[in-house]
């Protein structure tokens, strides 16, 4: 028989409540859905082994990570159909049940897990949304037809790319060494082939026609003036990765720059540039933790795209130590991804699939729990500027030069590991353009004696 697509079909529209948004190709050459546009294709029963093993989405990523799922056609369309069904979805129309539940049409299958039979893995969905789901007559019979469509033994191991499991407390120094590992040291070579020759790994500020590299010049640069650097001044770069922004500011402004990353790759590379443009004298990269810098103070701080990593349990004291390294009267510019506030926000729960195989332990907060932190450290914050459709583009620049380079990204890494980059990236970006996620840059003073900032009357001249 080669029925198992129009099976699959069936199945997804009674989970999801709505018709299939894409194309299915099951294993067996059988096609269901939308006779146009991208195909998502299952090259075995593995792919839904997995998801009934770990329901939801990290079933999907092992699956997609594995290549057990592919896609033919445009990545960046499949996923904005499947976006506009699971993200825009009318919430009064979702299952009772945790928020982690309630969120998507993943969830739904995800509250199944209890009633799989012999599966060890117990789901967190509450009692009453697992039985309200359970009584439904086609929910009952969509499970037995994925069980007999899965063939669910024996359960597949996760992808070698995955981050091993974590035990005891977030954010200590070794776990976050570890955690920064995982995400950076894949090989300097293969980030040259994904972000270009300006190795700036973070959101770019794009002007109209400008390029990748114009438009990361350009946000070293805004990042720079925001700052106020000039000649002599002491700059601490927290997260300074391949040290893209200490050698701007030391070659364009003068600055004496002290850079810092846990990771000894990222390291390794931005003292090379450092010594290849002469700048030795006045760039200092250190594989050192925030928590451990101690020569302050310095006149500036910048720290883009590392506060991600910081945890929110840790946050407040990564704002009091930034506070504590800087001059009476120096200036933090926190450049960081933020996520909407939740109704209830003892209920955020970070992404499964981020965490398993992008950025271990990384946490998302809200822009105004960032700005509060801030403040409460003693931090007067005097401008904050949203960059979100900047970091769409980006991200589809960077998708575009994996795709270009694809061959040499899995000769230098594993086909694994591509694949995750490749879903991340193009994920996040329908994340930013859909306004799930939003990056800010927020312009912060430590306030000199009798509450004097140092700042111009007007901070705006930077965009004239």
């Amino acid at each position: 028989m080669t029925d198992a697509a129009p099976r699959l079909a069936t199945l997804a529209e009674t989970l999801l409540g709505a018709p299939v948004p894409v194309r299915i190709r099951a294993w067996d050459g059988s096609e269901a859905g939308p006779p146009t546009g991208p195909t998502l294709v299952l090259a075995n029963r593995r792919a839904l082994r997995r998801v009934l093993w770990r329901p939801g989405e990290l079933g999907l990523a092992r699956a997609w990570v594995a290549g057990d799922i592919t896609v033919e056609g445009d990545l960046f369309e499949l996923l904005d159909r499947v976006a506009g069904l699971l993200w825009e979805r009318d919430p009064a129309a979702a299952p009772e049940g945790p928020p982690a539940i309630r969120r998507s049409g993943l969830g739904k299958l995800a509250a199944l897990r209890p009633h799989l039979p012999h599966l060890p893995e117990r789901a967190a969905a509450g009692a009453a949304g697992t039985a309200a789901l359970l009584r439904d007559p086609a929910a009952r019979a969509a499970l037995r037809d994925l069980v007999a469509l899965a063939r669910p033994w024996p359960a597949p191991a996760p992808p070698p790319e995955e981050a091993p499991r974590r035990g005891g407390p977030l954010h200590t120094r070794s776990r976050d060494r570890k955690a920064i590992s995982h995400h950076y040291d894949v090989g300097n070579e293969f980030y040259e082939h994904v972000l270009g020759p300006s190795m700036v790994y973070s959101c770019a500020y794009w002007s109209p026609g400008s390029t990748l590299e114009e438009a990361q010049r350009d946000k070293l640069d805004l990042v720079c003036r925001k700052l106020g650097l000039e000649p002599g001044l002491r700059l601490l770069d927290v997260g300074c990765g391949w040290g893209s922004m200490a050698l701007h500011a030391a070659r364009e402004y003068g600055v004496r720059v002290t850079g810092i990353t846990l990771s000894r790759e990222q390291a390794v590379y931005a003292r090379k540039r450092a010594a290849e443009e002469g700048l030795a004298d006045r760039v200092d990269i250190r594989i050192q933790d925030y928590r451990d810098v101690k020569d302050g103070p310095y006149d500036a701080i910048s720290s883009i795209g590392m506060a991600e990593h910081v945890g929110a349990d840790r946050y407040r004291e990564y704002a009091r130590t930034l506070h504590a390294l800087l001059a009476p009267g120096g200036q933090l510019l926190n450049h960081q991804i933020a996520r909407p506030p939740e109704p209830d926000e003892e209920a955020y729960r970070v992404d499964e699939f981020i965490d398993a195989y992008v950025f271990p332990d990384g946490e998302l907060s809200p822009l105004g729990t960032t700005v509060g932190e801030l403040e409460r450290a003693g931090f007067e914050v005097r401008d904050v500027e949203a960059l979100r459709e900047h970091y769409g583009l980006t991200l589809r620049a960077w998708v575009a030069r994996l795709e270009e380079h694809w061959g040499a990204a899995v000769r230098l890494t594993s086909p694994g590991r591509a694949r995750v980059w490749l879903l991340y990236m193009a994920a996040s970006a329908l994340g930013f353009e859909r306004g799930r996620l939003g990056v800010n840059q927020v312009l912060a003073v430590k306030p000199a004696a009798a509450g004097r900032s140092d700042l111009p009357l007007r901070l705006r001249t930077w965009g004239a």
